[in-house]
Formats: C-alpha cells, sequence, structure tokens
C-alpha cells in the first residue's frame, strides 16, 4: 500500500522563528526548519540505502571510507577523518574493523611515524566494485530526474561547505 503525504504549502525556510507578534498567531512549525528537513531526508535516505549496505556487510562510515580511497590511497588517517567529516577518534575504532574485515592496511608513515597510512586491498576495491551502480537505486528513489537530483547534491554540499565554514 502506498502511503501519501499531504502537500504543504512552502513556507520561508528558516532555522529562525520569525519575530512572533502577540498571541503567537504565527509559530514556526517543524516542517519550517532547514535543519529538520536535511536531518529527515539523511534518516530517510539511510532507510533506502541500508539494504544495500546490508549486502555489502558493512556500515555506511565503512562504506565511504572505502570510496574515499578508492578516490585516493594510502591516505592519512588525519586526511581521511577531514574528508569524511568524522573525529579520528571514530575513525581509528573504524579502521581496525575494515582491516579485520580485509577490506584496508594500516601502516606507519614511512616519513612520518606519527602519521598512520591506510591504503584499500584488494578485497576492499573488489568490495566498492560490487557497490557500483547502487547510487542509482538512491536516485530513483528520490523520485528526482537525474539532472535535479545532480543540482540537489550540488545545492547541499555548498549548503554543508558554508555552514563549516561560518563555524571557524
Amino acid at each position: 500500500m502506498s502511503r501519501k503525504t499531504a502537500s504543504t504549502p512552502a513556507a520561508p525556510a528558516s532555522d529562525t522563528p520569525a519575530a512572533e507578534p502577540a498571541g503567537r498567531s504565527q509559530t514556526a512549525r517543524l516542517a519550517d526548519f532547514m535543519c529538520f528537513t536535511i536531518y529527515s531526508a539523511n534518516l530517510a535516505y539511510s532507510r533506502v540505502y541500508k539494504p544495500v549496505l546490508e549486502q555489502l556487510g558493512v556500515t555506511y562510515p565503512q562504506y565511504i571510507t572505502i570510496i574515499a580511497l578508492w578516490e585516493e590511497d594510502r591516505q592519512t588517517v588525519k586526511s581521511l577523518s577531514e574528508k569524511l567529516f568524522l573525529e579520528p577518534s571514530t575513525m581509528t575504532p573504524m579502521l581496525q574493523r575494515l582491516e579485520a574485515m580485509g577490506y584496508v592496511t594500516r601502516m606507519r608513515d614511512d616519513e612520518d611515524e606519527r602519521s598512520v597510512r591506510v591504503s584499500l586491498t584488494e578485497a576492499g576495491r573488489q568490495l566498492r566494485e560490487k557497490g557500483l551502480g547502487f547510487g542509482e537505486l538512491t536516485v530513483k528513489a528520490s523520485g528526482l530526474p537525474p539532472d535535479e537530483f545532480r543540482a540537489l547534491q550540488r545545492a547541499v554540499a555548498r549548503l554543508r561547505d558554508n555552514l563549516r565554514d561560518a563555524r571557524k
């Protein structure tokens, strides 16, 4: 059974409710908050992706680590954590699990022993190849045409980068 959602009129996007007149005749609703829209879209996206990740036998952070290493192998833990927006203290246990699974190797950097470099194994490269094509699933599930999906992805990435830079 298909679940229909009621269409709501577009309200100005805000994360700060407008000044309230006496009697609170204009109360900001949850749907008016950009942060909630992004948060709930992330949860919905994760539900679509969950069967794919289960089929691959990895978590989402593990999967994006594999992709990042496929794009650029032999990265330091620090550079990986920055690229993936994860704390280095989160990366280490996850990389240990990926290493135990046979997908990555971790080695001290020859030039700087304080740094650990992470590389994909052949099994890690094969996992990446196995995951190719799953992106089409999320585009289809979004209900957006591919060009609109890509434009939205670029806009959300720009929003993320602007918010990250605003904290500095």
